[in-house]
């Protein structure tokens, strides 16, 4: 149970009510009736998560592996069985998706690979100068602030989540696809 009570939109203002609806799902998510407790903190992570998922400079593949890997890095299961799903749309297999909960990368291409664990050593706070190089001669510079940004972004998430003990609307998917929580 969430260590503060979901918001309602009758409880925001007019003008912030549809923050609580995810742009994607079209209804309302736990994490924005959680931290929409503070409105104009609200506003700001929507703001930063739009940000994130539009300007990183990656496709949608390279995003939603970079968030899955940061989910899974740190057990946020609300933000992997929310990406779960949307890897799931934009054409990510069901294998791809337990690769990263594996953390077994070699089936993904190079870049792919790269993206991970860099976005894995962002999270675990282990980017050194040679990691940092090899991103930087297969990306450019805008893009390795986007990767390394949208990594930092989804580590304050599965913080946040974490804190607040936001639970997923639905039965959790299961670190391996198969509903089972301790995988």
């Amino acid at each position: 149970m969430a260590r503060v009570p979901h918001v309602t939109e009758a409880d925001l203002p007019p003008h912030q009510q549809d923050l609580l609806i995810s742009a994607l799902q079209g209804t309302e998510l736990n994490i924005y009736r959680t931290v929409g407790n503070n409105p104009a903190v609200l506003y700001g992570l929507r703001t930063l998560l739009g940000s994130l998922w539009r300007d990183a400079g990656l496709d949608p593949t390279q995003r939603e592996l970079v968030i899955l890997a940061v989910a899974r890095e740190t057990d946020a299961a609300y933000a992997w069985h929310q990406h779960v799903a949307i890897a799931r749309d934009i054409g990510l297999s069901d294998a791809e998706i337990v690769a990263i909960s594996d953390r077994t990368l070699e089936s993904f291409d190079r870049s792919d690979r790269l993206l991970v664990e860099y976005a894995l050593g962002t999270v675990r706070g282990t980017v050194d100068d040679a990691l940092a190089d090899r991103l930087a001669v297969a990306f450019d510079d805008e893009t390795v602030v986007g990767v390394t940004t949208l990594a930092s972004g989804y580590l304050l998430i599965a913080r946040l989540l974490d804190a607040l003990a936001v639970e997923t609307e639905e039965s959790f998917v299961g670190w391996r696809l198969d509903g089972n929580v301790s995988d």
